[in-house]
Parts: structure tokens; C-alpha cells; sequence
């Protein structure tokens, strides 16, 4: 049985760990509404370009528009980019990407070679140290996240699409959708396949004439339009994450309060038969010596 000394100690060490949750809380929390105001801000200029792309892709009559990030590759390899935390101690956020990825390696495997472009330390890791086939993976970014990362991460992935090393791209990420969920996506990034636009973007562009013509503007736009995408996905990445890892430490908070309320009612309890021991021994020893 545990000394009072050992759950004193005990009850001083919850204490000290359910500070620490709650800093990390209140830490993750300002980066959570930091990240999601740019998401805020990226999604829509993300949905008025590929609304414009679309437009001129479906404008033209005789199917003349033609870009090679438009085309599946004639090598049916598959590029997986993964995105993952730096970090831990934010619930099964990385855990779920990690699954998610090893069930579409295996799938993908059984009829395509599948290579694995990992961002984040935790991907990095875990698919380095199980001997998976990492073609490249960036790191220690979610720090200081900026457009550039997503600049770096587009151009080598367009580069090896171009090259024909890949006819498929995809990344899978966390998306975020609020505070306590994320929707775990699996999103083709090349072939580049431009969407409809949904009901909030949706224009009466006007029949513009193109200077030097679409083609050039398309060629253009597609790349810009690649850049934007990566971005937004690791603002995606990056608000869940600080989400996921909120809702952790309000979690584990929580929970240390339980412990901490438990320890101390067993304190009180084991001080208080302790006195009452001690009260009986004096009583004990004073009839003993009236004998």
C-alpha cells in the first residue's frame, strides 16, 4: 500500500502534468484559429480559379485545349504524397493517415508500383524504418509553414508527373472541418482534372477573347492553380492538426482532474484512518499504564 508521501507525490505530479496539458491547449488553440483563418482566406480564391479553368476548358467547341498535366501517364506507377504532423500528442490524427496510407498501398500494390512522398516527421518515420519505397520526404515545415514549401512540394511532384515516373498522383491528408473533426482525405492531384463548380462559385463568365489564346492562359493558370492546391491542402493538414491536438490536451486535462480528485479523496481517507490509528494507540497505551 502507498505511503501518504508517495500520494502526495503522485497528486503534486498530476498537478504539474494537467498545467502542462492546459498550456498545450491553450498553445494549440491560437495556432488552431490562426490556421484556420488562412484556410478561410485560400479556399475561395482556390474555387474562383478552378471555376475560371474549367470555364475555358469547356469553352472551347473543338476540343483543342490540350495540357500534359491533363493526361494520365502512360506508366501506371502511383505517387502517394502523405501528409502527417511533426509532432504527436494530438489524438489518433496521425495514426488515422498512417492506416489510411498503408490500405492504399496495399490495394494500389496488387496492380501498380507505388512509391510514397512523405511530409511530416511522423510519416517520415514510420515508412523510413519499415523499409517502405519513400521517393522523398520534407520535414520540420509546420513550424513556419509558407507558400514556398508549397511551391517545392508542386514542383517535384509536376516534375516527376512530367517526366512520365508517375500516372497518378494523390495526396492524403486530414482536412479540417472544425474543432474536434477531421475528414481524412484521398484527393487525385495529377492527372490535373479540373471540377464543376459548385453552387457558390458558379458565374455567368462572359466570352472573353483570350490573348495570346487559351491554351497559353491554360498552360498558365494549371500550375498556379497546382501551387494553390498544395497550399491549401497543408493549411488543411496544419489546422487539424492544431485541432486534434486541442481537443487531446482538453481531453487529457479532463482526465487529470479525475485522477488528481481520486488521489485525493484516497489521501484524505488513508490520512484519516492513519490519525484514527494513532488516536487509538495513545488511548491504547494510556488504559495500559492505569493498569
Amino acid at each position: 500500500m502507498a505511503t501518504l508521501r508517495e500520494i502526495r507525490q503522485r497528486i503534486g505530479s498530476v498537478k504539474t502534468t494537467q498545467q502542462i496539458t492546459k498550456a498545450m491547449k491553450m498553445v494549440a488553440a491560437a495556432k488552431m484559429r490562426r490556421a484556420q483563418e488562412s484556410i478561410l482566406a485560400i479556399r475561395p480564391y482556390a474555387r474562383e480559379i478552378n471555376g475560371l479553368i474549367h470555364h475555358i476548358a469547356a469553352s472551347d467547341d473543338d476540343n483543342a485545349i490540350e495540357n500534359p498535366l491533363m493526361k494520365a501517364g502512360s506508366n501506371d506507377s502511383i505517387l502517394l504524397v502523405v501528409v502527417t504532423a511533426d509532432r504527436g500528442l494530438c489524438g489518433a490524427f496521425n495514426s488515422n493517415i498512417i492506416r489510411h496510407t498503408e490500405k492504399l498501398f496495399r490495394e494500389y500494390s496488387e496492380h501498380a508500383n507505388v512509391q510514397l512522398y512523405t511530409i511530416g516527421r511522423k510519416a517520415t518515420e514510420y515508412f523510413t524504418k519499415r523499409e517502405y519505397p519513400v521517393m522523398k520526404n520534407m520535414t520540420g515545415i509546420f513550424n513556419g509553414l509558407r507558400f514556398e514549401h508549397a511551391v517545392e512540394i508542386s514542383r517535384d511532384v509536376v516534375s516527376q508527373f512530367r517526366a512520365g515516373s508517375f500516372g497518378r498522383v494523390e495526396f492524403v491528408y486530414n482536412e479540417f472541418k472544425s474543432a474536434i473533426q477531421q475528414n481524412l482525405r484521398a484527393e487525385l492531384f495529377l492527372p490535373f482534372v479540373s471540377e464543376e463548380p459548385d453552387e457558390q462559385t458558379v458565374h455567368d463568365y462572359t466570352e472573353y477573347i483570350y490573348e495570346p489564346d487559351k491554351q497559353s492562359i491554360l498552360d498558365v493558370l494549371i500550375p498556379k492553380h497546382l501551387n494553390v492546391q498544395v497550399w491549401r491542402i497543408l493549411l488543411e493538414s496544419n489546422a487539424a492538426e492544431q485541432g486534434a491536438r486541442m481537443t487531446a490536451m482538453d481531453n487529457a486535462t479532463e482526465n487529470a482532474e479525475e485522477i488528481k480528485s481520486k488521489l485525493t479523496l484516497f489521501y484524505n481517507r488513508a490520512r484519516q484512518a492513519a490519525i484514527t490509528t494513532e488516536i487509538s494507540e495513545i488511548v491504547g497505551g494510556a488504559e495500559a499504564l492505569k493498569e
